[in-house]
């Protein structure tokens, strides 16, 4: 593929060292770091789980401030580029919903504000958090023109709103992380517990970690995480010397059983995988505590659901181990925001802003066939305020992810993220 101009670079800020760029096939002036070290001070946090994501309150979001005109039906229009791309939220949903729809959407209406020139117009639609929702606005929008569809953020209403998109030939950037509604031509733009896990169980096995123990939490995501680290392991030649599971909330008993396992002297496995969040690992890590674990001894292994302050100073987890994307260019980005908002973006709002800037770079490279499934599926990838990312021909995406060890209260890198994605993967 031919290299683009300079002056398709010149359409980002200059200070937007973060912004999305096609790795090795575009030219721009900078590209994403690889690594952070602590998450933002202010920022609320948001874990993503692979059905529905929670969020974490935060202040809501104001609305948006420019470029937007009210049309029937909870529909906004951003710019005014010749290309137009739909941006599905669930504006109306009820509870954290509506909050995470409108910091979405406004890191949507900053991304085409800072991609200098009018490349696309946005049409953003509300489908109220349902499928129903979801199938009406997307054949609204593509009845409007949209050449692609950014969102919605559920697995159902991804789901029903690519059953139209696919009946018009068109693709969707999703913002679900339940990677079964992935397919060709409905890409995921989300973080992906699978690939977290990939990351922090290689990672383990190159620091000569052999046997794995796991505390997995009754709910979907720690279901798809255990499947992974059950592939993953294999991959790497490690041994799973245990799984207990227990209620969410309610680890004692399965810490109790597996104490035989991680504890004494002499433990049978040499690392202890818990994929639970910021809520539920405080109770899993008194337990631990009470049980007599060693984190010195056993090393806690997590995902990206680790990532926040308020674990850092637990003492189980002291030494852990965690795979997260890169935050630096989320911390810029967030700085950003709330100087134009005065609110604290969700940490979700990344992935709105690195689509939108996506299609507006792909639309400026070669109009509506840049929304191609083979440039989308570019194998080199792009990077964007996470980190550099690829979709992959499945629809799910690979990451490149930091490897973080909680240490005195912080996260302080250990692994930085690559820069760059092979074809087969990170």
């Amino acid at each position: 593929m031919a290299r683009v101009s300079h002056d398709w670079a010149r359409g980002f800020p200059g200070h937007a060292a973060w912004a999305l760029v096609v790795a090795g096939s575009l030219a721009l002036s900078g590209c994403v770091g690889s690594e952070t070290l602590l998450p933002p001070r202010k920022v609320s946090q948001a874990q993503p789980v692979p059905v529905e994501p929670s969020y974490a309150p935060g202040r809501t979001p104001p609305a948006f401030p420019m470029q937007a005109t009210g049309q029937p039906g909870g529909s906004t229009t951003i710019g005014t580029g010749p290309v137009k791309v739909a941006v599905i939220l669930p504006m109306s949903a009820p509870g954290q919903g509506g909050n995470v729809a409108q910091s979405m959407r406004n890191a949507a209406e900053m991304a085409v504000s800072e991609f200098q020139g009018q490349d696309i117009t946005l049409l953003v639609k509300d489908d109220n958090g349902t499928p129903e929702g979801a199938r009406a606005v997307a054949q609204q929008a593509l009845a409007e023109g949209a050449e692609l569809i950014i969102g919605p953020v559920f697995s159902g209403s991804v789901q029903a709103a690519a059953q139209v998109a696919r009946e018009r030939g068109k693709p969707v950037i999703g913002f679900s992380s339940d990677a079964s509604v992935a397919t060709r031509g409905v890409y995921l733009l989300s973080f992906l517990v699978q690939e977290e896990v990939d990351r922090i169980v290689a990672f383990a096995a190159s620091q000569g970690r052999r046997s794995i123990a796991a505390l997995i939490p009754e709910t979907q995501y720690g279901r798809v995480a255990e499947a992974r680290l059950q592939q993953a392991a294999a991959r790497q030649g490690l041994r799973i010397a245990a799984l207990e599971y227990y209620p969410p909330g309610q680890p004692q008993v399965g810490v109790q059983r597996l104490s035989r396992v991680i504890g004494g002297a002499a433990p049978q496995a040499d690392a202890l995988f818990i994929p639970d969040n910021g809520d539920g690992l405080p109770a899993v890590a008194q337990a631990l505590q009470m049980a007599g674990f060693d984190p010195t001894r056993v090393k806690p292994l997590g995902t990206g659901v680790w990532n926040e302050p308020r674990l850092f100073a637990l003492p189980a987890l002291q030494g852990g181990w965690f795979a997260a994307p890169d935050n630096r260019g989320f911390e810029a980005f967030a700085e950003r925001y709330r100087a134009r908002f005065n609110a604290d973006p969700i940490r979700l709002a990344t992935l709105s802003y690195d689509a939108v800037t996506l299609a507006a770079a792909l639309a400026r490279m070669q109009g509506v066939q840049g929304f191609s499934d083979a440039m989308l599926t570019n194998p080199a990838g792009f990077a964007g305020a996470d980190g550099v990312f690829r979709f992959n021909p499945d629809g799910t995406n690979a990451r490149a992810l930091t490897v973080q060890e909680i240490r005195n209260g912080a996260a302080v890198a250990i692994s930085g993220a690559p820069r760059t994605l092979v074809a087969s993967g990170t």
